[in-house]
């Protein structure tokens, strides 16, 4: 099956991001590590952060890209290592 991704330059964007262990309290026990890869990604590569919503095993975001670029794939990816690479080891971060 081949899936069609919106690839609309300066979009804003909907995005649900699951922890491994959606019952488990992963992004709310290391929000700090959350918040710091938020940070970092926004310094390197700039995206409007309209809403976001943290639960403990997940998060609903809302951002808008710049107006001339359409790369989320790599600012979620980006996030998604810095907070594992934050979290102790032998915690499940993401499946």
């Amino acid at each position: 099956m081949r899936y069609r991704r919106a690839d609309t330059p300066g979009a804003t964007y909907f995005f649900t991001l699951n922890a491994a262990d959606r019952s488990g309290q992963l992004l709310t026990e290391h929000i700090d590590a959350l918040r710091d890869s938020f940070r970092i990604v926004r310094r390197s590569r700039p995206f409007v952060l309209d809403a976001i919503c943290v639960l403990p095993g997940h998060l609903h975001l809302l951002t808008t890209l710049p107006r001339e670029d359409a790369d989320f794939a790599t600012r979620i990816m980006l996030i998604k290592q810095g907070v594992s690479r934050r979290i102790p080891q032998g915690e499940r971060s993401q499946g």
